[in-house]
């Protein structure tokens, strides 16, 4: 079994538990914690990691870090449970599904927006409108700087691309005189 099929059924369950015991967006924040928490730390980090640790020991520590960021209880529990079964390696991958299932709960898209050059926030916001617009949901986006586009923007919702890059339609005039002759 995957990683991701693994992290995608305990995403699955502790969003289902939120949704019915606690507050699905700060169980969210907390999950990120927890997982910032482990990444910045790199000997917590290794002792969590380290097989001489034994399995009560590292759930007390993991247990302990997520009370102590004040954690909501089934973040708490999740991660005793996946110290207990050795599986805390996939605490990231689990913060990063029950994100995007958050996000869909919320009727949020996320979308993967490429310029040539940084957008002013007025920009921002007419691109994130359009965007919204095509999708009939509301986006939340990531914006990123490259500058081998020469002007325009590329953006990735899902698996659609709507790219109106400079570059692509330089690119496509090229092609239609090649093919021209």
């Amino acid at each position: 079994m995957s990683t991701r099929t693994s992290a995608t059924r305990y995403a699955r369950a502790l969003f289902d538990i939120a949704r019915q015991e606690s507050d699905i967006a700060k169980v969210d924040q907390d999950l990120a914690a927890v997982v910032s928490a482990i990444a910045e730390n790199a000997e917590l980090a290794q002792v969590l990691a380290s097989r001489a640790v034994p399995e009560a020991a590292r759930r007390n520590i993991i247990v302990a870090v997520a009370a102590k960021l004040g954690a909501a209880a089934p973040v708490t529990k999740l991660v005793g449970l996946l110290a207990e079964r050795r599986r805390l390696e996939l605490l990231p991958e689990i913060a990063e599904v029950y994100q995007e299932r958050l996000l869909a709960h919320q009727n949020i898209v996320q979308a993967d927006v490429t310029t040539a050059a940084p957008l002013s926030p007025d920009a921002t916001k007419v691109l994130e409108a359009s965007l919204s617009a095509a999708t009939g949901k509301k986006v939340s986006m990531r914006v990123s700087v490259d500058s081998s586009l020469l002007g325009g923007v590329v953006a990735r919702v899902g698996s659609t691309v709507y790219d109106g890059s400079v570059k692509t339609q330089l690119q496509k005039m090229r092609d239609q005189l090649v093919a021209q002759g």
